[in-house]
């Protein structure tokens, strides 16, 4: 959300919502909204692309057009990068106003439970982030995390890192399902580090781990990974299988192959999908549908990403 708006006078106007308590609004959990409900509330649109668990979390990117509204308490913690041109907004919690340029490389956070009036004149582009609490706290435990304290209020705030991997990440979505799940998982867990480090009260330490898997828990993974099954090829179940917590998982498989699992899959499903159009007469249509992807189109755009060709024009190259 962004904006370069006219100072809010001490009062609202007539017809304007009532400004927000300084301090988080006390509504029980059970009654706060999820935070796409409460944001496409607000933002009086539908978001351009998404992607969510059953818990709420997950990746949204919204383009939207200026806002003048509260944003009610969520459920879920929401971070955001911005991605459009510069502009100044402001953001309004009972007595305490904070005025701030939005642009690229910076980030907005909403804390849990928190409760601000946005002013922003222009339209926006943003990518957000939502994460549930309980995932921060499980990030901080696995990753050994000490000091770590609750989110900043974060209006505008200059974090190039956390912009950048965000906004990257709405792109990586592919239009496969069990790709797709893989990379969320692992984006949200790679963001939640973040925050943890640069965004909490107090600063957070992490604890060193190192070395790869066991020669055998590789096997399995990549066994698991390489499965024609969809059944439940997940970041939790590869947890699981290898007896780690997510966190330490993803670091002990790239110590051990150079790839993250979202990126191994990814490479892996693209060495099948040449094998498809070099050996057989199937129509490419076909071959997305049986490599998982939800259309022909989505399948094209993740080839054309990885080899610079579209899957037609590939096929006729190599043969």
């Amino acid at each position: 959300m962004t904006g370069s708006t006219a100072l809010m006078r001490n009062h609202p106007s007539r017809g304007q919502p009532p400004l927000p308590s300084a301090h988080p609004v006390d509504i029980a959990m059970s009654e706060r909204r999820t935070a796409e409900v409460e944001m496409a509330r607000v933002l009086r649109t539908e978001p351009t692309r998404m992607a969510l668990d059953s818990s709420g979390a997950g990746i949204a990117h919204w383009k939207h057009d200026p806002l003048h509204d509260v944003v009610e308490p969520m459920s879920h913690h929401v971070i955001m990068a911005y991605n459009g041109v510069m502009q100044r907004m402001e953001r309004r919690s009972g007595k305490s106003v904070s005025i701030g340029t939005f642009r690229p490389g910076v980030v907005i956070i909403i804390p849990e439970g928190s409760s601000s009036r946005w002013d922003i004149p222009k339209p926006v582009d943003v990518v957000q982030l939502y994460l549930p609490n309980a995932t921060l706290k499980r990030v901080a435990g696995e990753a050994g995390i000490t000091g770590a304290a609750d989110l900043l209020e974060r209006t505008a705030h200059p974090d190039p890192i956390t912009s950048r991997l965000l906004l990257s990440s709405a792109d990586a979505l592919e239009g496969n399902g069990v790709l797709d799940t893989l990379f969320r998982h692992q984006v949200t867990d790679l963001l939640a580090t973040r925050v943890l480090a640069a965004h909490t009260g107090s600063p957070a330490t992490f604890q060193p781990t190192m070395g790869g898997l066991s020669p055998k828990v590789l096997l399995r993974a990549i066994e698991r990974l390489r499965s024609d099954s969809d059944a439940d090829v997940s970041l939790d179940a590869l947890a699981s299988d290898a007896g780690l917590s997510r966190f330490h998982f993803c670091r002990a498989f790239k110590e051990s192959t150079g790839l993250s699992p979202h990126a191994w899959l990814r490479q892996h499903r693209l060495e099948q999908a040449m094998n498809m159009l070099r050996e057989s007469d199937d129509p490419v249509v076909s071959i997305a549908a049986a490599l998982g992807y939800s259309s022909q189109t989505a399948f094209a755009a993740a080839f054309r990403k990885l080899t610079g060709e579209t899957p037609s024009e590939w096929r006729r190259r190599m043969r």
